[in-house]
């Protein structure tokens, strides 16, 4: 028998190269798991060439260690016929392990063809060598090498399976199992090498084929080269779509974050308008289709805006936040809760009956009413709330959110602190104020106003000393309107302030007209609004206005309520003395209605006191209101004041006043508001009141 002997360095050699190719396989398998498609058939059939070649060049590496006493070659074709064989069985081993499952007998079966490949790899690659006479082979040790294959096989199907897919430490799991996988080729090879016996006188019949030195280099150079690109390719696909899978993961969470801010308010992460609105239309199919019925209640906050006022806005967002919390405590599954802007929330609630909605109205009310104990502070508000009910009060979702919200106002109307259901009234009323507050917009562009005068006269000798100018709208359609029906609507929307500036250079323009006809000590009163009165425009407003109808600052009475010269003392004492500083004359209106503080009162720069109407009316009925009037004239008197007294319309209220010491009287019975004209009529025919 011929003898054969190893080099050390080639069996390391493919031993490396057999653990390489065990990673290399181990990590197409991981790639093929994670692609679909075109995709993974290519990493398929890329796999299966550089796993085959790198099992393949094992195995020739291997038999090129292999040395006898006679010069060795190697069949081309023979050799080729190997190599395809180990790439096959390299794409069949792929493909189970790329099956969403592998029970066990899928697992033995491959086992058995992945074994059978590798053994005919090893054996016709063998046979390349075409020795005469032939190879012999020890039946145990061949034995043991086909057992060896399919174990081996077995073992790499199973942990090439198992970690297929990426997880924590997974690189290096698949490098322990690599060498594993390694040795057991290694060891099949050269446990089938070591059953080849050689007989005395044997020769190589392939010298004309693959031969020479430096064979081996170029073996495992060329192999290398291929596994190390199919690594490589590998691991940079991997990074590639890891980077892709973290990009598209950003972009998830980038297109979730502009959801939750297209359909969320930012500051309390409740359902904006939007969101709120196809909960409604969900709401409203499912009470189509099964029945039943829902509420949509409509919050708004009582005394949120003197709180941001007085502390900021950051403390008023902290408020808002803590109101969100609280109601949404209250909440059941099926509810939504939603802010649609500033201080409003809407609640839509599930409900057995519709009355069920008074309860939880009341509720709502009950926990916005509780102490919010914000950044260190303990602060009270309270809730309006307005109930409309589906079916019945809205076919849409605009049109529910419409009629809550009109009934909220009913129920801020009402006192506020409460909940009011709807009713189609409510919304005539709120078309009517639209339209009103348009119709109005147009006035004062259109100037359709004008001023009525009703006479004061002097309780003492009855002579007329002036008039107050009192405003009138000449509406298109409705005729005249008083005050009352569009003063507080003119409040609201700041249309007080162009309306005012119109009134006064009004007033002083008769004034002046007044005076040239030689009434030179005449005053003509004015009213100021709260809203008025409080802007920063107003002292210039009334100097320019003397100033252009070349009026005397005392033939002009700006009249300002009590309550309008209290709310804020210490800046209206400045407004107030700078009027007084450019000679105006000053009254203090509807004296006795308000909460006045006498300390305030006798620093206030005023001329003029004017009694309310509501205690002159009841003077001949009412002891305690006679008594307060008393108590008013005396109080004038002793500041230095002058007292009118408005609202007479009897002899016994006229002879009362005029008794107590009141300096000008006004009412129905001395004179009814007249425009200019008749006005001055009324005065030149009229005798001189009778004076007591």
């Amino acid at each position: 028998m011929l003898i054969g002997s190893y080099s050390p360095a080639l069996v390391s050699i493919s031993l490396l190269v057999a653990v390489l190719a065990s990673y290399t396989a181990l990590d197409l398998a991981g790639r093929i798991a994670t692609t679909r498609g075109r995709a993974a058939h290519l990493w398929m059939a890329g796999g299966a060439l550089a796993m085959g070649v790198g099992i393949w060049s094992m195995h020739f590496i291997g038999m090129l260690a292999f040395t006898l006493p006679v010069e060795l070659g190697y069949d081309v074709s023979i050799t080729a016929l190997s190599l395809l064989i180990a790439i096959f069985s390299s794409g069949f081993a792929l493909w189970l392990v790329s099956q969403p499952r592998l029970p066990a007998w899928q697992l033995a079966f491959g086992a058995l063809i992945m074994g059978a490949g590798i053994s005919a790899m090893h054996y016709t690659g063998m046979a390349a060598l075409r020795m005469q006479p032939g190879i012999d082979y020890d039946p145990t040790l061949f034995g043991a090498s086909l057992v060896i294959a399919v174990a081996a096989s077995a073992a790499a199907l199973w942990i090439a399976f198992r970690l297929r897919h990426n997880s924590p430490h997974v690189r290096l799991a698949r490098a322990g199992a690599a060498v594993i996988m390694g040795i057991a080729i290694v060891g099949m090879h050269y446990t089938g090498m070591a059953g080849a016996q050689f007989r005395e006188g044997s020769f190589c019949g392939s010298l004309d084929g693959l031969s020479g030195k430096g064979l081996d280099n170029v073996v495992l150079i060329t192999t290398l080269a291929v596994l190390a690109i199919a690594l490589l390719t590998s691991i940079l696909d991997a990074r590639l779509e890891a980077r892709t899978a973290e990009l598209a993961q950003s972009l998830t969470l980038a297109n979730r974050e502009l959801t939750q801010l297209a359909l969320h308010d930012p500051l309390t992460g409740l359902p904006n308008r939007v969101l709120l609105a196809d909960r409604i239309d969900q709401a409203m199919h499912r009470v189509q289709e099964q029945g039943g019925c829902f509420a949509l209640m409509f919050i708004d906050l009582d005394g949120f805006k003197p709180v941001n006022d007085a502390f900021g806005h950051h403390m008023g967002d902290l408020l808002l936040r803590d109101v969100a919390l609280r109601l949404r405590e209250d909440l059941r599954s099926q509810d939504t809760l939603a802010r649609i802007g500033g201080d409003e929330f809407v609640l839509l609630v599930q409900l057995a009956e519709p009355d069920d909605a008074l309860r939880l109205a009341a509720r709502q009310v009950g926990l916005i009413g509780r102490t919010f104990r914000v950044a260190e502070h303990d602060l009270q508000i309270s809730a309006s709330v307005g109930i409309a009910v589906y079916p019945g009060n809205g076919l849409s979702a605009e049109e529910l959110l419409m009629n809550a919200d009109a009934a909220m106002y009913h129920a801020k109307g009402a006192g506020k602190n409460g909940y009011s259901f709807f009713d189609a009234s409510m919304n005539s009323n709120a078309r009517k104020q639209l339209q009103l507050l348009q119709d109005l917009r147009i006035a004062v562009e259109q100037r359709q106003f004008s001023l009525h005068y009703q006479p004061k006269f002097d309780a003492a000798n009855g002579r007329p000393v002036g008039a107050e100018a009192l405003l009138r709208w000449h509406h298109p359609t409705q005729g005249l309107l008083m005050p009352d029906t569009f003063i507080d609507l003119a409040e609201k929307t700041g249309l007080i302030i162009p309306i005012g500036e119109w009134v006064l250079n009004e007033a002083c323009r008769q004034m002046r007209e007044w005076y040239v006809l030689g009434y030179t000590d005449w005053r003509i009163a004015v009213n100021l609004s709260a809203l008025q009165f409080c802007h920063t425009g107003l002292v210039q407003s009334v100097a320019k206005a003397l100033e252009v109808h070349q009026l005397l600052p005392n033939n002009l009475t700006l009249e300002i309520t009590e309550t309008t010269a209290m709310s804020d003392a210490d800046a209206s004492m400045t407004v107030l003395q700078q009027l007084s500083d450019m000679g105006v004359d000053l009254s203090i209106d509807d004296f006795g209605t308000g909460y006045s503080s006498l300390m305030y009162l006798k620093r206030l720069p005023a001329n003029e006191l004017k009694i309310d109407r509501g205690f002159v009316r009841d003077l001949e009925h009412d002891s305690d209101d006679a008594a307060i009037v008393s108590a008013i004239v005396a109080l004038g008197q002793a500041l230095g004041l002058r007292i009118v007294a408005e609202g007479v319309e009897t002899d016994v209220q006229q002879d009362f006043l005029t008794q107590l010491g009141c300096d000008s009287l006004q009412g129905y019975l001395l004179g009814h508001p007249l425009p200019a004209d008749r006005f001055l009529q009324n005065i030149r025919k009229a005798p001189r009141l009778a004076v007591v």
